[in-house]
């Protein structure tokens, strides 16, 4: 199984800018050893399964949590597929091959 997870999660309560805060979550789905891209307006973690995604989704709620964020926002998407792995690139590598090289 894969699992294909966008999620954006910051903090409503810290100001303007909260660029600091989500870099703390970044950090952690970085040295969590899996598969990512950040974007503009969220990150794409590739996972195993949901308990997987999930289990991440609760780490990065923690990480704003000992910030002392006491309101976060957060928005996820899943695309779960069954006997398909190394999708994150394997789904623009198809586009590519339709259309020529896109901006990654």
């Amino acid at each position: 199984m894969s699992v294909l997870m966008e999620f954006s999660m910051f903090p409503t309560d810290q100001g303007e800018s909260v660029s600091a805060q989500v870099s703390e979550v970044v950090r952690m789905v970085r040295e969590s050893g899996l598969d990512y891209r950040l974007t503009p307006m969220g990150t794409v973690v590739e996972t195993d399964n949901i308990a997987e995604a999930m289990a991440l989704v609760e780490r990065a709620a923690a990480v704003l949590d000992d910030l002392g964020c006491r309101r976060i926002y957060s928005a996820i998407k899943l695309d779960i597929r069954h006997g398909r792995g190394g999708r994150m690139t394997g789904k623009i590598e198809s586009v590519e091959g339709r259309i020529g090289e896109v901006e990654r």
